[in-house]
């Protein structure tokens, strides 16, 4: 066995990646803090070929030093769109036709592995804030809520490694690109 060389791994360009076939899937960042949490996020989108990341609220958006440092490049090839408020957001993801998914431990949840996505449909995964999770205003108008088992001491994950885990067992649920 050999660790392949970045030439041998047959990514796409950018322009080609605009233009290819996306996951039907939409990311939120719930007022997120982290700017470096932000670049991941799109790192990871990018190596998914999310459809497009919405960035609301304090959440920052690119360009910005502290975003590349984590995002390498993704900022060019994965569609974002800024709103200043939820209700914007929501606004937009009801009229793209996305069943809007809060990733939050929440009464009623549901545990990640066990969701199934449906052929054919559009979701909007929202994850939330660093200390206060996703906001009221999501859950509140969210189809559903997953959750994300943890079975250490802490209650939570980093939110990049939360936005990971869940486009990946997502990712594997649905017909692939």
């Amino acid at each position: 066995m050999r660790k392949l060389k970045n030439e041998e791994l047959g990514r796409m360009e950018v322009e080609a990646f605009k233009k290819a076939k996306k996951t039907p899937l939409i990311i939120v960042l719930d007022n997120v803090r982290s700017m470096l949490n932000v670049g991941s996020t799109f790192r990871t989108s990018d190596a998914f070929r999310i459809e497009k990341i919405l960035l609301v609220g304090i959440t920052a958006k690119p360009p910005h030093r502290e975003i590349n440092k984590s995002a390498l490049g993704a900022t060019e090839s994965v569609d974002w769109e800024y709103f200043e408020t939820v209700s914007e957001s929501m606004d937009y993801l009801k009229n793209s036709g996305c069943e809007i998914l809060s990733v939050e431990q929440a009464e009623g949840s549901t545990p990640l592995e066990t969701f199934q996505p449906e052929n054919n449909q559009k979701y909007a995964l929202v994850f939330g804030n660093e200390v206060t999770g996703v906001s009221e205003e999501f859950i509140n108008n969210s189809d559903l809520c997953l959750e994300i088992p943890q079975f250490g001491t802490k209650h939570s994950l980093n939110v990049s490694v939360s936005v990971g885990v869940a486009i990946w067992e997502i990712f594997n649920k649905i017909p692939r690109l």
